[in-house]
């Protein structure tokens, strides 16, 4: 699967809310929850311990984004990384500079 369909499975694709000129916020809805369950604690932790997603995550902050919004950008950044290692039968390796 893409990556939009796998962040749909999971509930972590945004849904627009909007009729004529009213514009609301996006959401996430619908999907597993269970699965975002399983991905709020990863994407905690990575946000603190790995290099890439703190700084994504503090980009995101620092954008004026609300930190419950990053954690979820993060959760999404995850899924996409680990549906790509499987699409690609790969294992994950960390890169170092």
């Amino acid at each position: 699967m893409d990556n939009k369909q796998a962040a749909s499975l999971a509930g972590l694709a945004p849904v627009s809310q909007s009729s004529g000129k009213w514009q609301g916020k996006e959401r996430i809805q619908g999907g597993r929850a269970q699965l975002r369950k399983a991905l709020y604690m990863p994407a905690l932790v990575a946000t603190r311990v790995n290099p890439d997603m703190t700084r994504k995550y503090n980009q995101l902050i620092d954008a004026g984004k609300q930190k419950k919004v990053a954690l979820t950008a993060i959760m999404r950044k995850l899924l996409v990384m680990a549906n790509a290692l499987l699409r690609g039968n790969r294992m994950w390796t960390e890169t170092r500079p």
